[in-house]
């Protein structure tokens, strides 16, 4: 966990940088995998369809978020805003600790707010803070929106269009119904096959846990014209080999249409504290044009730490 340490350690100076960027902010930034080098897939017996298998029907990497509810644990969260010129206009800064302790409560150690946040009605600007907490509200409280509706499927177009970005996070390669999009979410079909290239190596995350890095990417001999209609452009999924949890995931997606113009890259990484497997960090960048609503430009880094395990939870 030594790295995870360092990152907490460097995070001062890492935004102090951030906010200066242009391109804003990359979540590989922070690397916790050494990749050691390709798999000879006959000796270890495994194929690209074992690992297919692994991430279309695997649920335990959100029930990871679920188990949390039974730590006790310090969360500091981070969204930037930008503009149009991805000059910061708006940040927002948490440090909370959430108590699991009997019945649940959330402390504020820290709370900031400044630039462009609120609108008039007391609400966030941001349309992308809302659909986050949505996507990991089932999960654990993510404290940015304090009254949000549950996900009971009466909540409209917004929490449809929501939970089919929750499926795209947390079961890839499944279809979802979104209008002009489709099938084009099913990046292990066979029709989508022709377009990808599938393939997985060895590695060492967190300094010590060997690891298989299963990754899907665009071919890159398309032409641009295909290229463009191809929505997630990479997807890196990290298994543990010893017992082949999934330990991390990494999502590019880009797509643009009538509906929809969005250019989204998102980290999520696990670290094991005890017999549980939790999240430590989760990072964001975006750029979403929805209909109705305002462009909106941000990055996101959360980041927890300091896990005690609740008696009798």
């Amino acid at each position: 966990m030594k790295k995870v340490f360092l990152f907490l350690l460097l995070i001062p100076l890492f935004y102090k940088g951030f906010a200066q960027e242009i391109n804003r902010f990359n979540p590989d930034t922070i690397k916790t995998i050494v990749l050691d080098s390709a798999v000879n897939i006959k000796a270890e017996k495994l194929n690209v369809e074992t690992f297919i298998r692994k991430v279309m029907y695997d649920t335990s990497f959100y029930q990871s978020f679920r188990d949390m509810k039974r730590y006790t644990f310090i969360a500091e969260n981070r969204i930037y805003s930008y503009d149009k010129k991805n000059k910061v206009d708006g940040k927002i800064y948490r440090k909370i600790r959430h108590n699991n302790s009997g019945h649940y409560k959330m402390e504020y150690l820290v709370k900031q707010d400044t630039g462009k946040i609120y609108k008039k009605n007391g609400k966030y600007q941001l349309y992308t803070v809302e659909m986050f907490d949505y996507i990991f509200m089932n999960a654990y409280n993510t404290d940015f929106v304090p009254n949000a509706p549950n996900p009971d499927g009466k909540g409209g177009t917004n929490e449809s269009y929501k939970d089919k970005l929750k499926t795209l996070i947390f079961n890839p390669g499944r279809p979802v119904k979104v209008p002009f999009i489709g099938s084009k979410t099913e990046i292990f079909s066979a029709n989508m096959r022709q377009y990808y290239d599938y393939g997985f190596t060895s590695g060492t995350y967190l300094d010590s846990i060997p690891v298989y890095r299963f990754k899907v990417s665009v071919k890159p001999d398309l032409s641009s014209w295909t290229k463009d209609g191809i929505m997630i452009k990479e997807l890196v999924t990290i298994f543990d080999k010893r017992n082949f949890n999934i330990l991390g995931r990494y999502v590019d997606m880009k797509y643009s249409n009538m509906l929809f113009d969005f250019d989204v890259q998102m980290n999520i990484e696990m670290g094991y504290f005890g017999e549980d497997k939790l999240p430590t960090k989760i990072t964001y960048q975006g750029n979403w044009d929805y209909p109705f609503k305002k462009e909106e430009r941000a990055s996101f880094l959360i980041v927890h730490k300091d896990y005690k395990l609740e008696k009798g939870k």
